[in-house]
Formats: C-alpha cells, structure tokens, sequence
C-alpha cells in the first residue's frame, strides 16, 4: 500500500494505489481532514476487493461465476450483483444489444463492473467532510468529482494508439462538478472486444473509442459499444446520447469526434 500526503502549506492532498481486479486503481483526494480521508480511503479500497472476490470471472468460487454455473440464484449473491445486472440490462436496451453482458453465451459483467466500481469508490470518498476534489483511475479510466484547486480543473490525457508514449487529446473537467473518461480500443489489451451479435472479436475500423460524461459506469459501456459499431456507426450513436462526448481513432489514422467535445479540449 503506497500513501503521501501533502505537506500543510498546500491543500490537504492524500494519494493512493492499489492493485486489484488485474490493474492499478489510482486515488487523488483533495480537501478534509487527511485522518478521516485515509479512512474513507481503505474503506474504498476494501470495497474493490470485495467486488472483485464477487465478481471475478477468474475466480471458480466467485458469486458470478458460480451464478453461471447455475449453482446459486440471484436472491443467494450479494446485492450489488443484482444492482451491476440491472445496469448492465439497460446499457444493452440503450446500446440496442451492442453492449452485453454475456460472452460466448456465459454471463461476463466485466464490461461494467469496473466503471462500476471506480465511480462507486469516488463517490463516496466526496462525502468526507471537507473534501473538495476526488480522483479516482482504474486501469486509464477516470472518475472525477470537484476539482483539484479552486482555480485548477482536473485533466486527463488521452493516450495516442498509434503513437505509443503520446496524446491524442487532454480532456478538462473545468466547469462542471463530475465528468468521468474512459477508452476502449485494441492498443494495449489487442482484440479483446467482441461483437456480441457474433460472439466473435469485433472486427470494426477502430483502434480506440474515448467516451466522456458525468459517469464512469455508463462510459466504459459507451465506449466498449461504440467499439463495437465501428466509426461511423459509433459515433452517429455517441452523438445521439445526452451529455456524452466521444473521440474515435480508426486504424487509419483519422480522428472523428462529436460535436460537443471540443468543449471539454483542454
């Protein structure tokens, strides 16, 4: 567990990384007092453990995969599993099938549940007294509440596919109180997005799909869909969702963007 906290001539800032569900969750809290942030803190980090004992698709005795097994009912697991199941079922209804939570015809959240999680974990990491920005990173997928300073908006660079070691974009969450980023694509992970009308890797003209708006958990399902559609597809769907943002990256070298995002270039 690696914690700073800032000296007391600056705002109060404690920091945190943890590594949990395969990759790195990285915290950034502004504002309250550091005690009961740090409290607050490993509580949240607890709170990732447990979604991923719960919900693992590695772990043979994780409440989902025994749930696809078909060796215990939704009534028997926690109540979250039903909470990620309900979000994930109208993510599918919005994204008209693009987005699912089943994988070679076995029930997979993963799609969701970590969104799902980082914005849960930043959320309530706002309700400590004080406490006047929070960010919160799990694996390049970004929740954000407040801001850093008074005069300062949080940031978020975009990595460039193409061009490894560089941006495509740095996106700013000056003015408004929650703003959450996130990219899909094959840069890092390869083919690991399926189209779920085959079950297949999506074969699409992308290399990344970025999605920005007020919620992690429903732009990691954005993003992931929008992959899936392919370019012009994705973005006429961006396009049409309220308060979201996108910029596609095809294999060709093009950016395509929706209307609004230059609005959040910065």
């Amino acid at each position: 567990m690696t914690e700073t906290v800032a000296d007391a001539e600056a705002p109060a800032t404690v920091r945190h990384a943890e590594e949990v569900m395969g990759t790195v969750f990285s915290f950034d809290v502004r504002g309250g007092d550091p005690v009961a942030v740090r409290a607050a803190l490993a509580e949240s980090v607890a709170g990732l453990h447990r979604v991923d004992a719960v919900f693992s698709t590695y772990r043979e005795d994780s409440q989902v995969s025994r749930l696809a097994r078909e060796e215990v009912g939704l009534a028997e697991c926690d109540p979250e599993v039903a909470e990620v199941l309900e979000l994930a079922a109208e993510a599918e209804r919005l994204s008209d099938g693009w987005f699912s939570t089943r994988y070679r015809g076995v029930l997979d959240p993963t799609g969701i549940v970590k969104g799902w999680s980082v914005e849960r974990a930043a959320r309530a990491l706002t309700e400590v007294a004080g406490v006047t920005g929070v960010s919160v990173n799990g694996g390049g997928d970004v929740q954000m509440y407040g801001a850093p300073e008074p005069t300062r908006a949080w940031r978020v660079g975009i990595a460039d596919p193409l061009r490894p070691g560089g941006l495509a974009a740095v996106i700013t969450a000056a003015g408004v109180d929650e703003l959450a980023v996130a990219t899909s694509g094959t840069a890092e992970r390869g083919a690991h997005i399926v189209d779920p009308r085959t079950g297949k890797s999506a074969v699409t003209d992308l290399v990344a799909v970025t999605v920005v708006g007020p919620r992690l958990t429903w732009a990691d399902c954005w993003a992931t869909a929008a992959f899936a559609m392919g370019s012009r597809a994705g973005l006429a769907w961006l396009e049409s969702l309220p308060g979201v943002e996108g910029l596609l990256i095809t294999a060709g070298d093009e950016v395509r963007c929706t209307g609004g995002l230059a609005s959040r270039l910065g």
